[in-house]
């Protein structure tokens, strides 16, 4: 498949995710964020076990729990919990820069040195999304940052080690997207528990609703992300990750009936022409580790072969 080709459709994802707001504000039950984190993870990631029948082994038990942790179990509820805890959109501006933890990690873990280029495109975007989504001043709290950053740092360190680790023989994206999810799901079950209590009751519009974020925005969503990863350097799939902000405030606007002001506008040209700049001229000029050679040979295998095959 071309490049085009795979960069379209991995960016399908965070397009995905930046309907989440608009879906759990008009369809869930409200105040249960780390319940619709489980909803999101734990059905998703078993469903795509049952399909796949394929189970890590050896050294991929750890692998995968880690990455479980790092792109799922971790990210999700840090992500409730600055969305919570911060006014307007500031939780989205510490989320945009997301391509330069991506940068920064590559160099580190995957020896990619970044060109100038990249980190000018990485704070385009940031500031792009902040145009976007910033509505007036509010008090900040502190652990709403920090966990706004920590959030994005972990999902930029799981993107990065997907990358590095790649996939075992014979086992496809859609198979590590259900052990990263039942992973991240089965440590999200006990905190959402322990702090939420008993699950809610649910009529037909929310469980439609944890559907929807359950099979498109979380089955779908993540094996066109791992399956990016496989493909793609890191970097190129870190700056589609402004494409959610962006999605969310074109949503509330033909969704929710929010308007967008010049400055928003002006502000979505930026991230986007940013984002697309993102995808261009970093595939070659980059040093791959042996690691990350393999993933890139491994991911041409789109087969999820059972167990005993």
């Amino acid at each position: 498949m071309k490049r085009s080709a795979t960069v379209l459709l991995t960016a399908l994802a965070p397009v995905s995710w930046g309907t989440t707001y608009a879906v759990t504000t008009q369809f869930l039950p409200p105040d249960r964020p780390l319940f619709t984190a489980l909803m999101r993870a734990l059905p998703a990631g078993l469903l795509l076990l049952a399909l796949t029948r394929v189970l890590p082994r050896g050294a991929w038990w750890g692998k995968a729990a880690v990455l479980g942790a790092l792109n799922i179990g971790a990210f999700f509820p840090l992500l409730f919990v600055s969305a919570y805890r911060l006014p307007g959109g500031t939780a989205a501006v510490v989320g945009s820069v997301g391509p330069l933890f991506v940068v920064g990690l590559s160099a580190l873990l995957l020896r990619q040195r970044p060109a100038p280029r990249t980190l000018v495109t990485g704070v385009v975007a940031a500031f792009g999304v902040s145009l976007v989504v910033l509505r007036g001043a509010g008090a900040l709290d502190a652990i709403g940052i920090l966990a706004a950053v920590a959030s994005t740092g972990s999902m930029a360190a799981g993107t990065v080690l997907t990358k590095r680790w790649g996939r075992p023989d014979g086992v496809g994206p859609l198979a590590l997207t259900g052990w990263q999810l039942t992973a991240g799901g089965l440590l999200i079950a006990p905190v959402a528990f322990l702090a939420e209590g008993a699950p809610p009751a649910l009529d037909g519009r929310a469980a439609g609703g944890y559907l929807y974020l359950a099979l498109a925005n979380t089955a779908v969503a993540y094996w066109l992300w791992f399956r990016g990863i496989g493909r793609l350097t890191a970097t190129q799939v870190g700056f589609l990750g402004p494409l959610s902000p962006l999605t969310a405030a074109v949503v509330g606007w033909a969704a929710l009936g929010q308007a967008l002001t010049p400055v928003q506008i002006g502000g979505m040209a930026l991230a986007f022409g940013a984002t697309l700049a993102g995808q261009l001229g970093t595939g070659r000029s980059q040093s791959f580790s042996s690691a990350e050679k393999t993933s890139r040979k491994d991911s041409m295998d789109l087969t999820d072969r059972p167990l005993g095959r």
